[in-house]
Parts: structure tokens; sequence; C-alpha cells
């Protein structure tokens, strides 16, 4: 590529000095101002009433959980994260959950659990944390899910 020193610069190359002080100008004013950020985690940030974070089962007056294991949880599941074991009881048709357990890695926190549970047996908490290094420390079990997080 041969430099062409004759030629005559236009009129965008003439104005670049003012368009580089306008972007300084701008950095200037940012650097100045307070900044947005949080300090996590010290500061946590406020929830809205709506938020959806990470299902839990919820205990009924006698500390008992209220699932009665119908599956419907299970069924309506996207990523399919939830597992369920049904065990009979001594009451006439009742059953409860033998064994419960909601992969953390799969759950999108879409709700949709919470809203197919006839008993309300399941509700969105308000968690969004969930750091681990052990994928298999992901899998929440029945006990887990009674703790109220």
């Amino acid at each position: 590529m041969v430099a062409n020193s004759d030629r005559k610069k236009t009129l965008g190359e003439k104005l670049i000095l003012p368009e580089l002080v306008k972007g300084y100008a701008v950095t200037l004013k940012t650097l100045m101002s307070k900044p947005s950020t949080m300090q996590y985690p010290e500061e946590r940030w406020k929830m809205a009433r709506r938020f959806r974070g990470y299902p839990k089962l919820v205990m009924d007056e006698t500390g008992e959980p209220k699932c009665v294991a119908c599956g419907l949880c299970a069924v309506v599941c996207p990523p399919n994260a939830i597992e369920l074991q049904a065990g009979e009881t001594d009451r006439a048709k009742e059953r409860f959950p033998v064994d419960f357990k909601i992969h953390m890695g799969r759950c999108i926190n879409c709700g949709y659990c919470e809203e197919a549970c006839p008993k309300f047996a399941i509700e969105m908490s308000k968690m969004y944390e969930l750091n681990t290094t052990a994928l298999d420390e992901m899998i929440y079990t029945k006990e887990v899910l009674l703790q109220d997080y």
C-alpha cells in the first residue's frame, strides 16, 4: 500500500479531535459520578414480590409435608428436575412422598410445579444463590426442601 501524502484531508478526518474530546468528557463525567453497583455479598438486592426463586416443600400445621405424592409436579417440570416416589399411609386414600428430590442444577425456576400442585405443597422460595463445586450437592432431598430457606 502506497501512502499518498498529497491527498487532502476530508472533513471527517479534520474533525476527529473534537470527537475525541467529547469521548474523554463522557469518560471523565462517568469517572466522577457515584458508582451504581452493589457491594455483593454485603449488600443484597431487594426482590419483587412476584420473584420466583428455587422451589421448596411446605409443611402443614402438624409438621408433616403437605405433599400427597400425586406426581403432578414431576409431570409438568420442563427439565425433568423433580424425582418422586410415593408410599401408602394407613389413612384411607392418602399417600406421602417416600423419596422427593429436586435437581437444582436443572431447575429453571419456572414455577410450573407450584401451579400444578393441588395441595399447595410446593412454593417458590426467595433463594437466588446457588453455588457449589460438585454437581451432586445440587440434588436437594425432601429433608433439605422442607427447611425454611
